[in-house]
């Protein structure tokens, strides 16, 4: 049985931010003091560091279950099916509809059920449900769509990622610069034809002394009300522990299909950080005594930062449809998919197109 994305759509927030638009916050160390250097240097650092020049952000209106309804809408087109022959919508996100300037995230109904509502299927035999995983939300949930669908239980799905991380950043946080806005969704189904689709897939849970290196904190500002979290994280231990642990789980994804690492035309990555995921994938080929070819990792960081779950299928989106410069996909390419994020979570897929 052939497993196959059918189908893309994504949504790019339309609001640009770029990193001189950070220039009159006021950055914080954690106890509350005064970060020392100047904003210009902050971010020219932050820029070296990452790879972000800017990020896109949702409008006011856009809530993430409405972004994530127009990409899924989008990869419903794109795979001509009807949207009532789904049998599961999975939707991974982290914080739910946050409205900006609100205290409280909205999970009711769930947000699979909102797309669903907004798709205006009928079927109630499509079932829809959030599964919230970190970053490697979407590609787990593409792993959940070909469990479902190689027991029998499904024969299309739908997975989605999105997420506002803009409304849970505190402005205070270098660290918010990092964060942005956007949704991604594919269609999962049995094709027939030869091996093609997903051939294999990683996935691991490191909680012993991992679990909270993502986490909800308060403001670095101790006059803001501490009753309010934002998103906060130990970068250093990330980076660290991403280094250590996600080339080894893409080796095993890949060694599962017999398919030689030279096979591999591109890496879809989590797109986290730039000197970190070109770290990734430096030492992923060295686990095989290689370096990494030339332009085997599509990147989108740059423009459009770090939302999460929806860096993977957005990324997916643009590059099969030609919409990153000198890159490009053919059938029969053999890609792997990989990612990382709060949890510790970590996964990975082998697909060959």
């Amino acid at each position: 049985m052939n497993i196959k994305i059918t189908g893309s759509g994504s949504y790019i927030p339309t609001e640009i931010v770029t990193n001189k638009d950070f220039s009159n916050h006021v950055f914080l160390n954690e106890d509350g003091t005064p970060f020392p250097l100047p904003n210009e240097v902050i971010t020219e650092k932050f820029y070296g560091i990452t790879g972000i020049e800017e990020r896109r952000y949702a409008s006011d209106d856009l809530l993430t279950s409405d972004i994530a309804f127009i990409a899924a809408k989008k990869a419903i087109e794109d795979s001509k099916i009807d949207p009532e022959t789904l049998d599961y919508i999975i939707f991974a996100h982290n914080f739910g509809n946050q409205k900006k300037g609100a205290i409280q995230a909205d999970l009711l109904p769930s947000l699979a059920t909102r797309v669903k509502h907004n798709l205006r299927i009928k079927n109630p035999k499509c079932v829809a449900y959030d599964m919230l995983f970190g970053c490697p939300g979407w590609v787990e949930g593409v792993i959940q769509a070909t469990a479902f669908i190689k027991a029998g239980m499904a024969k299309k799905c739908l997975v989605i990622g999105a997420e506002t991380l803009s409304r849970v950043t505190d402005p205070h946080d270098r660290d918010s610069m990092i964060y942005s806005d956007g949704a991604g969704a594919t269609i999962i189904e049995a094709v027939d034809g030869e091996a093609e689709g997903i051939l294999a897939h990683e996935s691991a849970t490191y909680a012993y002394d991992e679990a909270s290196y993502l986490f909800f904190g308060n403001s670095f500002n101790k006059d803001h009300d501490p009753d309010v979290r934002y998103i906060k994280m130990h970068g250093r231990k990330i980076y660290e522990f991403a280094l250590s642990n996600v080339p080894k789980a893409m080796k095993e994804c890949l060694d599962k299909t017999g398919i030689d690492i030279n096979q591999v035309k591109k890496i879809l990555i989590h797109q986290a950080n730039e000197k970190m995921d070109e770290a990734i994938i430096q030492r992923f080929y060295k686990l095989y005594g290689q370096t990494p070819p030339e332009g085997i990792m599509p990147m989108s960081i740059h423009k459009l930062g770090n939302s999460s779950v929806a860096t993977v299928p957005t990324l997916y989106d643009s590059l099969i449809k030609g919409k990153i410069e000198n890159q490009e996909i053919h059938k029969g390419d053999v890609i792997l998919f990989a990612s990382v994020g709060a949890g510790m979570n970590i996964n990975a897929i082998v697909y060959r197109m």
